[in-house]
């Protein structure tokens, strides 16, 4: 038995055909794939080829009792909200995975103990900070909720979201095949791995301002949340969340949005204009329900 993975992955006699799903794609099985594809063309196509197989192959859920998505069931302050958005990708969903090495050369982003495609919580900050550029300038309320950008020395604020990862259960594969302008032929066809459409997330996020801090930046809370809705539901539904949204990937359908609040039993709507109305019956967040 080995105890060096270079020496044991130089060793190998034949491509694996096998390997632990999802903690495979993380590590063992991606590892003797993209060592077997360096040796020549003809194992790099079968090395891609059988990586192929085998990821598309099973579902790739995260059992439940590592319990890595939060619980707003039992928050801890009046004034914080949780909100959770169920949506289903109606077109693909891809973000480059940081792994230098790869069988392929387009991999989706896993987590790299698990194996599990995923959004990051950094990605959805991002995202929804540009949606809510899109139709509002620089206002108080999107520095009360998202805080300074990164870099800012002075005057460094930190935001009232805090922002989840999402899991993705299934991995798939496209193929992009750009044309000449001149030929109006394909040129070299390119193959991403993906998470396909009809693939069900969640979006998590909880506001959780710090004790005054809505009078500090001179904001109403309510209405932050009103137009931070307003953002979720034009990124999900017309903008996309995915890299290459400009080709139309990533875009999805709202299934459900819920709201939970201490004190309160949660609130339940199809959609992010309607859970904003109903939301309208709660008392303002910067107020405790109490009264």
């Amino acid at each position: 038995m080995r105890f060096d993975l270079y020496a044991e992955l130089a060793s190998q006699t034949a491509c694996p055909t096998d390997g632990r799903l999802p903690a495979g794609l993380a590590s063992g099985f991606v590892d003797g794939c993209t060592s077997w594809s360096a040796r020549g063309s003809q194992e790099r196509n079968d090395a891609r080829d059988r990586y192929r197989r085998r990821a598309a192959s099973a579902s790739l859920a995260l059992p439940d009792w590592l319990r890595l998505e939060p619980s707003f069931e039992s928050l801890p302050h009046d004034d914080w909200l949780g909100l959770e958005v169920d949506f289903t990708l109606e077109s693909p969903w891809y973000s480059k995975d940081d792994r230098p090495f790869h069988v392929l050369d387009n991999p989706v982003r896993k987590d790299r103990v698990f194996g599990v495609p995923y959004m990051s919580a950094a990605s959805w900050k991002g995202l929804l900070r540009w949606s809510c550029r899109m139709h509002w300038d620089e206002p108080a309320w999107i520095l009360h909720l998202f805080g300074n950008e990164r870099g800012e020395g002075e005057d460094f604020q930190r935001g009232a979201l805090a922002f989840f990862p999402t899991w993705f259960s299934k991995i798939g594969f496209e193929v992009i095949n750009p044309h000449s302008r001149k030929t109006r032929a394909g040129t070299q066809p390119i193959l991403y791995e993906v998470v396909p459409a009809g693939t069900q997330g969640t979006l998590h996020l909880l506001y959780a301002p710090l004790p005054g801090a809505g009078a500090r930046d001179r904001v109403r809370p309510e209405q932050a949340i009103d137009r931070l809705l307003d953002a979720i539901g034009a990124l999900l539904t017309r903008y996309g969340i995915s890299a290459k949204r400009t080709a139309g990937w990533g875009a999805a359908r709202v299934d459900e949005c819920r709201a939970h609040r201490k004190g309160r039993e949660p609130l339940r709507e199809s959609t992010p204009v309607a859970l904003k109305r109903a939301l309208r019956s709660w008392s303002e967040p910067g107020e405790s329900v109490n009264g």
